[in-house]
């Protein structure tokens, strides 16, 4: 018979600044808490590596890795997945959206780590996403994750709560979150570059969104920049 606990938490980890502050987030709330990584043949795959040091720093009682890529290479319209692509471009198939936009990925990686928690009686999945500074992605918002978080209930006949604590917070918000969680130092070992870059580039989206949040924070970030 499958454990079941309310107060188990599962992480989706990409490695970044959010999922950073969502581990920390659930860290403080819940008593034991699980990470799930994903790699799905992006080209800033460093990202793992932070998953695996930020998973180390909160004591997770597990983390899980998912390969991807066979999947996510038959789908290489993004900036993300194909190298040769601008990450400061429009998408391919929609200009309003961005070329770093991943088709279906929030789906299928909350998807995946529902089938975790599911086998492990975890209850609560924490995901950073956020509609308030993020970069167009339609699957990062709220209206989003409250139907995937019923067609999941559905799918098993059984309770799950998906939390999205940065959905509605900016990047300062973020930053201040995690400086009063007292993790501000986990921020040193992530990563944020669409570029896969280490000094990250500064320059890519991704770069400055995270420099405007620790800005207006009036907080340093700790991790390398080139310009």
């Amino acid at each position: 018979m499958r454990p079941t606990n309310r107060d188990w938490a599962l992480v989706c980890l990409s490695g970044g600044q959010d999922s950073a502050t969502c581990l920390a987030w659930a860290k403080d709330r819940f008593t034991k808490v699980y990470s799930v990584s994903f790699y799905y043949g992006q080209r800033h795959a460093i990202e793992l590596e932070c998953s695996r040091k930020l998973s180390e720093l909160a004591q997770c009682e597990h983390h899980f890795e998912i390969q991807m890529d066979q999947l996510f290479s038959q789908i290489e319209v993004s900036s993300l997945l194909d190298k040769s692509k601008d990450v400061t471009s429009s998408f391919d198939l929609d200009a309003n959206l961005p070329s770093s936009f991943v088709p279906f990925r929030n789906l299928f990686f909350i998807s995946s780590a529902a089938s975790i928690a599911y086998l492990y009686g975890i209850k609560n999945i924490v995901v950073g996403v956020s509609q308030t500074d993020f970069s167009g992605y339609p699957d990062c918002r709220n209206n989003f994750i409250k139907s995937l978080n019923a067609t999941l209930e559905l799918a098993v006949d059984s309770s799950f709560e998906i939390h999205a604590p940065l959905m509605y917070l900016s990047k300062k918000e973020t930053v201040l979150l995690m400086k009063n969680l007292g993790c501000l130092d986990w921020y040193r070992y992530t990563h944020t570059c669409y570029k896969g870059e280490r000094p990250a580039c500064g320059i890519c989206p991704a770069c400055k969104l995270r420099l405007k949040g620790f800005a207006e924070a009036g907080i340093k970030d700790l991790i390398e920049y080139r310009k």
